[in-house]
């Protein structure tokens, strides 16, 4: 089961941008915020070489690896053809407008 934590408020993040999320002893969770305000999290790695998602590009509802190009959907993690692989999603809701994660 898990356990949510409210990490921020969805005005805390910028509109197609992203929010870092670090966590001692774990992988950073990146926080997405999209144009029409959707939330995604996933971990803040490209499945390519390890890029810090965070820092990418947001465009409709993927980002584009800010070391290689690789776009990934925020809704599944998956990379889009042509390049295969997956960044780990982080299960995140809002309430109201307040950003949580679900961490065990």
């Amino acid at each position: 089961m898990s356990n949510w934590k409210t990490i921020c408020q969805l005005n805390d993040i910028p509109v197609q941008g992203a929010r870092v999320v670090k966590r001692e002893g774990h992988t950073d969770i990146a926080i997405f915020r999209t144009a029409d305000d959707q939330v995604f999290a996933m971990v803040d790695k490209c499945p390519h070489k390890g890029g810090p998602l965070s820092q990418g590009i947001v465009s409709g509802h993927s980002v584009t690896c800010p070391l290689h190009n690789w776009n990934i959907a925020l809704e599944t993690g998956l990379a889009q053809a042509p390049d295969e692989g997956c960044a780990g999603r982080i299960p995140v809701q809002l309430d109201g407008n307040t950003v949580q994660l679900a961490l065990d």
